[in-house]
């Protein structure tokens, strides 16, 4: 169980889920992208692709999500807007804007590297794209196919 009361995913599925989020950040770092798992520094001021995986046996959506991190100053800019009374502030919606023009492009470019990725229909999260597997775990009759 995990602290929330939800069952854990056992030890071999965690295993699974941690190589396929290493997987995910490789095949972004390819594209040029910084890219680094959830807990991986202690350093909270990274930006880029914050690559997490889900521990949770019962709730999971996907086994592995992605967000995109804007730059700290940024973020404390919007929170320090937010805390002064001005909620309209451009500076306030800044990165959940960034966060939802950046799962698009990761979204291509996880798919382009044969992971199946697709946004995270989560209010709480909507910004998020879930992964679920690399398109070479599938059996070939299952593989989605693209085509542009």
């Amino acid at each position: 169980m995990s602290e929330y009361g939800f069952a854990r995913a056992s030890d071999e599925f965690l295993t699974l889920r941690h190589e396929l989020a290493g997987q995910v950040v490789q095949a972004l770092r390819r594209a040029g992208l910084p890219a680094f798992r959830d807990g991986e520094t202690p350093a909270t001021d990274q930006t880029g692709a914050v690559v997490y995986v889900d521990p949770d046996a019962e709730t999971a959506s996907a086994p592995v999500s992605v967000s995109w991190r804007c730059d700290p100053a940024m973020l404390g800019a919007a929170v320090d807007s937010l805390t002064s009374g001005d909620p309209d502030a451009p500076v306030v919606r800044y990165p959940g804007i960034i966060g939802l023009h950046m799962q698009s492009a990761l979204i291509k470019i996880l798919l382009s590297a044969g992971v199946i990725a697709t946004l995270d229909n989560d209010t709480m999260n909507p910004d998020h794209v879930l992964v679920f597997a690399m398109m070479s775990d599938l059996p070939t009759a299952l593989r989605p196919t693209f085509h542009a």
